[in-house]
């Protein structure tokens, strides 16, 4: 009887095997260490923020509207509950990742208004956590890249034949993924401009003096 178990547990195993079933839990749990890999060096630069604000109010009170959005986006970011679920769910998937990148945004220009003020820019404390921040977004970039690898390898697992058969018997189905059009806008480096924005008026031609023949003298 056992013998006979055991037999067709291994006939089980091999048709599982054959039709991509090990495969799809490979690649799976490489999305799930690719997941859990991004939202550490999330929290971590969500924990840096705190700080970061902290030391440029003190120098840089007045820039009220650019701490404020920083404060904001950092609550935003927090109040997406980032689960290993969320992967699964496209909209929160999109919601979460629209939050991460308007924090990124929001800290984009707040380092640019750092460039207005020398004595915050030679302030160790600030020296140091913007070397945090600034190492922080790149392995944030490392770790979102490693994730969209994965999630494509895993999605095409799933829908090639006869892997999608197997797929669609235990409920597996593509996960959502970030964009490369988002990985480049996070890439490149903010735009800093010093000037207002007005443009000098142009110079007005110097005036002649009138011709007296012309004017009848």
């Amino acid at each position: 009887m056992r013998l006979k178990l055991f037999a067709l547990l291994a006939l089980l195993a091999s048709l599982l095997s054959g039709c991509g079933y090990n495969q799809i839990q490979t690649t799976d749990e490489q999305i799930n260490a690719a997941w859990s890999e991004v939202l550490n060096q999330y929290k971590r630069r969500a924990d840096l923020i705190p700080n970061l604000v902290q030391v440029v109010q003190g120098y840089a009170a007045h820039e009220k509207e650019v701490l404020t959005r920083v404060t904001e986006a950092r609550a935003q970011v927090a109040g997406i509950k980032a689960t290993p679920e969320l992967v699964n769910d496209p909209q929160a998937f999109a919601k979460f990742q629209a939050a991460q990148d308007q924090l990124s945004g929001a800290l984009s220009r707040l380092l640019v208004v750092v460039e207005k003020y020398p004595n915050l820019k030679a302030d160790a404390n600030f020296r140091d956590l913007q070397a945090q921040v600034e190492g922080t977004e790149n392995r944030i970039a490392v770790a979102r890249n490693r994730y969209i690898k994965a999630v494509q390898e895993y999605n095409v697992t799933v829908r090639v034949f006869p892997n999608n058969l197997t797929a669609m018997l235990f409920g597996y189905k593509t996960k959502a993924n970030f964009t490369v059009e988002d990985e480049k806008a996070i890439s490149a480096p903010p735009a800093i401009k010093f000037d207002s924005g007005a443009k000098p008026a142009p110079a007005e031609a110097p005036k002649q003096a009138p011709d007296p023949l012309k004017q009848g003298y």
